[in-house]
């Protein structure tokens, strides 16, 4: 894996469904499907944090209540 410190990527190999690359490319126009793939995942990891944060504080404060 090659490592492009200036953006901070990884060159991966990714095996993925042919309705999902059809999906990104019909969608991405200009930007190119792999920049939109790579910002759908960054949401999904964002969610992910924001879930787990949420969740965390939550318990904290039902247990000190």
């Amino acid at each position: 894996m090659a490592l492009n410190a200036q953006l901070g990527k990884q060159r991966v190999s990714i095996m993925l469904d042919g309705s999902i690359i059809a999906f990104f490319k019909a969608k991405a126009g200009e930007r190119g499907y792999q920049t939109l793939i790579n910002q759908a995942l960054h949401q999904a990891m964002t969610a992910e944090q924001i879930e787990s944060t949420l969740r965390r504080v939550i318990r904290e404060e039902l247990h000190s209540a």
